[in-house]
């Protein structure tokens, strides 16, 4: 599994997000929704996206506008404004992946994900994880200040243990949504989670949900969990129903797509198609996996590094691991090393040493950083060194290639 930083345009600025990828090509696509005032890297939205991608299912989490790393002021937000937000994150998923198949939400972001699941037609089914049912339950964080809001405008409250500045049209949005309608009219598939401990939104709340909804429509109790989702085995727990709930209504969560069938020998590289879009590949060599792809820019997912961008890699590690090996051997102070490398195509005739004079050539450039208390000399040596490496040689050396048909 691995997590990219991503960004999206939002109403209000850039919106930032984590997508959490699984190591094959991902069965489908995941929108997740964080609590009131939370953050995408909030207990319950990191380990349930973490967990998901583990289970193939790929899941995009993001800061509502105004918290965490995303721009915009909490204070000009609202439960619509966060509604517009999900339907952002979407559109993201589908202009740049695929259209998320399933929708989660965590306490507030659970209403939210139920009121913007209208607006996200590719959406199958819907989870919810401590959700309240009316969304004026979020006001409950600050009843007593509710009088000064409406009095003064803006004011600044704590919640959580943090300063919030909340105005008088968030309070006449959270009370003017007609969330009980919206459940009803739902079409998709929902599950329900809920802890009867929950101390922060009342269990009774997961009922009127349940009730409000119609069929296909399920419930889980998450028995002693909290509202949070602190303990890890709670948020791998939730994952793990998701992804077999969701296998009913999502015909995408199937193991066909996931990842190849095919398995390497030993001392074996086995690189075999993915099934998601042009390009994508899963690599499996020594018992290790990876994907190789093409940026967007030619027609692939930017799932992984490029076949070019895998070589330089090789020649990178290689000569990194040769000057280390050196170095230690002869007991040289050698602190760190770091090797930058860019492959291109040049002209034949722009190169003066080259024995091609017609047509392009290959140029790998690479710049080798070396740290430590070491004498001119033997930095000069180490440089020498570095071209002494095994996929150096192998490089500037006769290579023969057989290939049969399996």
């Amino acid at each position: 599994m691995r997590s990219e930083k991503v960004t999206f345009d939002g109403e209000a600025g850039e919106l930032a997000a984590r997508l959490d990828l699984p190591t094959g090509a991902p069965l489908t696509y995941a929108l997740f929704a964080h609590c009131f005032t939370c953050s995408k890297d909030v207990f319950a939205a990191a380990r349930v996206s973490s967990a998901l991608a583990g289970l193939g299912i790929a899941t995009l989490r993001f800061d509502f506008t105004g918290l965490g790393q995303s721009d915009g002021e909490f204070e000009n937000t609202n439960f619509t404004s966060n509604i517009t937000d999900l339907v952002h994150a979407a559109n993201y998923l589908k202009e740049n992946h695929a259209a998320p198949s399933l929708l989660i939400g965590h306490s507030l972001g659970g209403a939210a994900v139920l009121a913007a699941a209208e607006q996200i037609p590719e959406a199958k089914a819907v989870a919810t994880i401590g959700a309240p049912f009316d969304p004026a339950h979020a006001g409950q964080h600050f009843v007593d200040q509710h009088e000064k809001i409406r009095a003064e405008g803006t004011v600044e409250v704590d919640i959580g243990g943090r300063p919030f500045k909340v105005s008088r049209q968030f309070l006449e949005d959270i009370e003017d949504q007609q969330q009980a309608e919206r459940i009803k009219k739902l079409r998709k598939a929902l599950l329900v989670f809920h802890a009867p401990l929950d101390d922060v939104v009342g269990i009774n709340n997961a009922t009127n949900i349940f009730l409000a909804a119609k069929h296909p429509k399920s419930f889980i109790t998450l028995d002693k969990a909290d509202h949070l989702l602190s303990n890890r085995a709670d948020a791998a727990y939730v994952a793990d129903v998701i992804s077999s709930w969701a296998k009913r209504y999502i015909p995408d969560l199937t193991e066909k797509t996931a990842t190849t069938k095919l398995k390497a020998g030993e001392g074996e590289t086995l690189v075999s198609e993915t099934g998601a879009g042009k390009f994508l590949q899963q690599v499996e060599s020594n018992g290790h996996a990876l994907l190789a792809d093409e940026p967007f820019s030619v027609g692939g997912l930017n799932r992984g590094p490029s076949p070019y961008d895998l070589l330089v890699s090789a020649l990178g590690a290689c000569t990194s691991m040769t000057i280390r090996m050196y170095a230690d051997r002869k007991k040289w102070p050698l602190e760190h090393v770091a090797v930058r490398l860019k492959h291109s195509k040049i002209h034949a005739e722009d190169c003066a040493d080259c024995e091609s004079k017609d047509g392009k050539i290959d140029l790998i450039t690479r710049e080798i950083e070396i740290s430590g208390d070491l004498t001119g000399e033997q930095r000069e040596r180490l440089m020498e060194i570095a071209d002494m490496c095994p996929v150096h040689k192998t490089l500037h050396s006769e290579v023969k290639i057989t290939t049969e048909l399996a």
